[in-house]
């Protein structure tokens, strides 16, 4: 368990020091540590609490706290296992429940990073949620890099391996939406304070994060837009080379229908059939002029 006093500058506390102060601290620990935790800060919340039930990002008003919980896609593997955090703040302190070491760095950057950190509860919690999506921007940059390189291959008629490219992305970009909205409502959440435990000149903090995550939806909204512009160009190259085919194969079959009437008039071996003797040659020469003259004709017309 860590326990940070909130102000300048944060610093780790021992639990008697957090019983003898009145100063507000953010208190991480794990789910085993949890109830211990929730008794330190004072704290009581209605259901249970168990990370495994993490699915989404969503923040909600109970009688003595706030009750949140943070359902967060890893970047490198945005379709894989996520980052579960549950977040329980009341009028004094911040609780972080967190298996994993993920909160416990995300707290170090902003330790490091040049702003004053955790000043109050407010700057606290925004810091925090804002460093969650503080590398997303260069993520759907590379997005962006991997349709235009797919745009381009299509451009080029080079085909091969397109669908199972683009579907994962896709996929991995519908997911990021949905983070990112239920960001954007958490945020909005936030900035309500309906139990009215935040200052309300620090309640903009919260109107930033909301509008940060509803920047990163637009732009994901954006990439999937494009996407689907990739795929209808895919989509149309493909229909375009099947009538390229099925041109070809009609002008074959064109080119063979007069040569088997031919070869089935001359096949029927009547005693009283023109040219029963010595027609062969005929024939063969009759079909080398149907040939020629379907060729030209499909020249002229620009069929091939």
């Amino acid at each position: 368990m860590t326990i940070l006093a909130l102000g300048e500058p944060m610093e780790p506390i021992t639990p008697e020091e957090l019983r003898e102060s009145d100063r507000s601290v953010v208190v991480v620990c794990n789910g085993a540590e949890a109830p211990e935790a929730m008794a330190l800060a004072g704290m009581n919340i209605e259901g249970e609490l168990s990370l495994e039930d993490v699915t989404f990002c969503k923040i909600e008003s109970q009688q003595e706290c706030l009750a949140g919980s943070l359902c967060i896609p890893k970047l490198l593997d945005v379709l894989g296992s996520r980052y579960r955090i549950q977040l329980f703040i009341n009028q004094r302190h911040i609780l972080i429940v967190d298996d994993g070491d993920f909160s416990l760095r995300l707290i170090t950057q902003i330790q490091h990073s040049r702003t004053q950190p955790g000043i109050t509860r407010e700057k606290f919690l925004y810091h925090f949620l804002t460093q969650i999506i503080n590398r997303d921007l260069e993520v759907l940059s590379q997005y962006e890099r991997r349709l235009m390189g797919l745009e381009e291959r299509v451009l080029e008629g080079k085909l091969q391996g397109f669908e199972s490219q683009i579907v994962p992305i896709r996929k991995e970009l519908l997911t990021l939406r949905g983070y990112y909205d239920e960001l954007t409502d958490l945020g909005r959440e936030l900035e309500q304070d309906e139990n009215q435990f935040f200052a309300k000149k620090q309640l903009k903090f919260f109107g930033t994060v909301s509008d940060r995550a509803d920047r990163m939806m637009g732009r994901t909204v954006h990439l999937l837009d494009y996407a689907q512009q990739i795929r209808d160009s895919y989509q149309a190259r493909v229909n375009e080379q099947q009538n390229r085919n099925m041109q070809f194969l009609t002008v074959i079959s064109t080119i063979f229908f007069p040569l088997t009437l031919i070869t089935g008039w001359f096949g029927m071996n009547f005693r009283d059939m023109p040219g029963m003797n010595n027609g062969y040659p005929w024939v063969i020469l009759l079909s080398i002029v149907v040939i020629i003259a379907c060729i030209i004709f499909f020249k002229k017309k620009k069929m091939f």
